[in-house]
């Protein structure tokens, strides 16, 4: 690059960085499209709407009923919100909270009445006329019969529950054409059942129609005998029409039939203070990681900060453009993606200066440095996108946020570590910054004997797992829960209290959250407002008879509420049994993906075998953690959990892939634990620097976060330095272990 050119790169460079701040930061236009203000918030962090469903025609419904109602309305609402939750308050009714919105009455037109949806058949049995076009309504069509008649004789052929899945999309016509459709998928049963129906209906040129809710909302003619389970309506005028047809489809598919109680507009869970402290710990954790690269890595150092820069304001600008929705989880997957974004500058700097004591110039050693270090950045990268690609497509709730944060995250970094930091130092060498001074050297590397001590650490490690499982045993006896298990997983109580004056939810938090402390003897309490009136809702552990007199009185006595105006009510957990099956059938794929890739690119599957040890380890020990200190597990213990499992396996992909670089040049006279060592030491700044930068992060975070953010930042610390305990201690010592005792495959 030319000194010019140089010149011109950096004038634009500083002119994007001040164009995307102010994005960032003020937005564009009246809405503020693409700033921070924008960005949708979670019910922890921003609220939203709270509605309240009650089962129609049976006071105590199934509890496989509800489960099922309850999974599928949690599927259904997550396209208004990846953290919408779904939950059971008493014994028949279903509580849905969704993040981000202001307006209950659109959000009920919108989802519709939960209802029963029937599919009939044109014709009965004798050829009478179940339906007929009136020219009313949404159809047009109206039934001659009413549903208990239509049952009796059979005229029914499917109802909702038949229905597997619903969906709008586009397709074409037999022309070629594009059309607006809406595809059906059945059970078992139903395809049975539809098979049989749509060939009788299209031997005698009919339709069945698809009642919803007291009206048809679409009566297709049948084109062909329909036998493998799956169906098209066509027809559709807009997307919105086909998305429509499919979402009454969805929810007329219930077990039980539902109706609307009560709805109401919620304040955050956290508050005001905890989006404060929580963007003021970011701040400080990229100012401290932005000295540090610039004290350690000079020049170098300075081009990731203007990079660093660049990146966090496309991170605040895409969650804004595609409408991710942030909450703590989604928190935790940016710190991961900030790490890996600075972890993939460590390793191209290193790689830089290796060069320049080398003998190389500083002009080659940067383009050598950057080719060098492309292969563990790539595969870093792509591994951690491989499970973040797997959660969002099979997990849901708080991991498929998870995911999505994640992945925007990665693909970021990778843009900006590769090509913008690249560009930007190379510019400054262009200008005239040459000198070595200015990028550094490195001193002679003392290679350190981690093999000789990996009995040592293999046996540090097990007494560590071990002992969390000791101590989920006496958890276990003790209390009845091998974790502490808020009320995210188990359920709980809520307990709607009406005050006599407004509060915030600071005062709230400073007087009345110690009243349900003292009585539940637990400090995990959530908090929402309902807007526009006095009312908060209390949702602690499941308090019992006597509890929930003695906090009545507290209440009474202490700030002087009527009693009259409270009220409480056993809740499900917010987490459901689908929901955690989703999240390890994600994980458990998502890791197979992950093996295999690492099997693939390495060519050997003891790289894999060892990768996905350390990377179970780091979970196990983590775990324990959560056993020994009794850390309180909710919503956010999925999302710690998957970060440590994404920080593992890209800290173990850098030693891996320069024992694999080492190997290709390795010597006659190199022994293979001689390799192995060097490889670790030559890579043991970049694991050091990484996991002290990602740290820095995360204990700005519990340093001045609330109750609830230190709760969640606390296990990740203990997971950043069990993940760099792991990379450096353990899986290269198990890879040496596995390739002197398992022949390659």
């Amino acid at each position: 690059m030319k000194k010019n050119k140089g010149v011109v790169t950096l004038i634009v460079t500083v002119l994007v960085m001040a164009a995307l701040g102010f994005v960032s930061i003020f937005g564009i236009g009246t809405e503020k499209a693409g700033s921070a203000a924008g960005i949708k918030q979670g019910l922890d962090l921003a609220g939203g709407v709270s509605i309240t469903y009650q089962v129609v025609g049976d006071e105590n419904p199934s509890t496989e009923d509800m489960d099922d109602t309850i999974y599928k309305l949690q599927q259904r609402v997550q396209g208004y919100s990846t953290e919408a939750q779904v939950y059971k308050e008493g014994t028949d009714r279903i509580n849905i909270e969704i993040p981000g919105v202001s307006d209950a009455n659109s959000i009920l037109e919108d989802l519709g009445r939960p209802g029963a949806l029937y599919f009939i058949a044109q014709t009965d049995a004798q050829g009478n006329q179940n339906y007929s076009y009136t020219g009313t309504g949404a159809t047009g069509y109206s039934l001659n019969k009413t549903i208990e008649e239509l049952q009796a004789d059979g005229s029914i052929v499917l109802e909702g529950t038949d229905v597997e899945a619903a969906d709008g999309g586009s397709g074409s016509d037999s022309l070629g054409n594009s059309q607006f459709v809406v595809d059906l998928i059945f059970t078992s049963a139903g395809a049975t059942k539809f098979a049989d129906a749509t060939t009788k209906a299209f031997a005698n040129n009919q339709s069945i129609g698809i009642y919803y809710d007291g009206d048809f909302i679409s009566v297709p003619n049948v084109e062909a005998a329909l036998t493998d389970g799956r169906a098209q309506i066509t027809g559709m005028g807009t997307f919105e029409q086909a998305e429509r047809l499919a979402s009454q489809i969805r929810i007329g598919g219930l077990k039980l039939e539902l109706e609307e109680l009560r709805s109401n507009v919620v304040g955050a869970q956290l508050g005001e203070e905890a989006v404060r402290t929580s963007l003021l710990a970011a701040l400080i954790g990229l100012v401290i990681i932005a000295l540090f690269m610039l004290v350690v890595y000079r020049i170098p150092g300075l081009a990731s900060v203007l990079a660093l820069i660049i990146y966090t304001c496309l991170i605040v600008i895409c969650l804004n453009i595609f409408e991710l929705t942030l909450t703590l989880p989604g928190i935790a997957g940016i710190i991961l993606s900030i790490g890996m974004a600075v972890d993939a500058n460590v390793i191209i700097f290193a790689r830089i200066r290796e060069e320049i004591t080398a003998g190389k110039t500083v002009r080659n050693a940067i383009d050598t440095g950057f080719q060098k270090a492309l292969s563990a950045i790539v595969d870093g990268n792509v591994t951690t996108l491989i499970a973040a690609l797997v959660l969002g497509i099979k997990g849901s709730g708080t991991v498929k946020g998870f995911a999505y944060t994640l992945g925007l995250g990665i693909v970021l970094s990778m843009f900006t570590a590769l090509f913008v930091t690249r560009q930007i130092l190379r510019a400054f060498f262009a200008v005239g910054l040459k000198d070595v001074k200015y990028y550094g050297t490195n001193k002679e590397k003392r290679t350190v004997n981690f093999l000789a001590k990996k009995n040592i650490f293999f046996a540090c490690s097990i007494a560590v797992i071990v002992l969390g499982f000791v101590f989920m045993g006496i958890n276990g006896a003790t209390t009845g829960k091998v974790l502490n298990y808020s009320l995210d997983f188990v359920g709980g109580t809520s307990t709607n209290v009406t005050f006599n004056e407004d509060m915030d939810l600071a005062a709230i938090d400073a007087n009345v959250v110690p009243v349900f402390t003292d009585v539940t003897g637990d400090g995990a309490v959530q908090v929402q407002k309902v807007a526009g009136s006095n009312e908060v809702i209390f949702k602690t552990r499941e308090l019992n008879l006597s509890e929930r007199e003695q906090l009545n009185s507290a209440l009474v006595e202490k700030f002087g509420v009527n009693e009259e105006l409270i009220t409480a009510e056993t809740i499900s957990s917010t987490i459901s049994s689908e929901m955690k099956n989703d999240a390890i059938i994600a994980v458990i794929i998502a890791t197979v993906c992950m093996l295999i890739y690492i099997w693939f690119r390495f060519k050997d599957v003891r790289f894999a075998a060892s990768s996905v040890a350390a990377l179970v380890h780091d979970v196990l020990v983590v775990l324990a953690f959560y056993a020994v200190a009794k850390v309180s597990v909710g919503s956010t213990f999925i999302a710690c959990m998957l970060t440590i499992v994404g920080y593992s396996i890209n800290a173990t992909i850098v030693i891996f892939d320069r024992i694999r670089e080492n190997l290709g040049s390795m010597l006659k006279k190199d022994s293979l634990d001689e390799l192995v060592n060097r490889s670790i030491s030559q890579t043991l700044s970049r694991s050091i620097f990484t996991s002290l930068t990602t740290f820095i992060m995360v204990a700005a975070l519990y340093v001045l976060g609330v109750t609830s953010i230190k709760e969640f930042a606390l296990p990740l610390m203990v997971g950043i330095v069990c993940g760099t305990y792991s990379s450096v201690c353990i899986t290269g010592a198990l890879w040496y272990v596995l390739r002197t005792k398992i022949k390659k495959a």
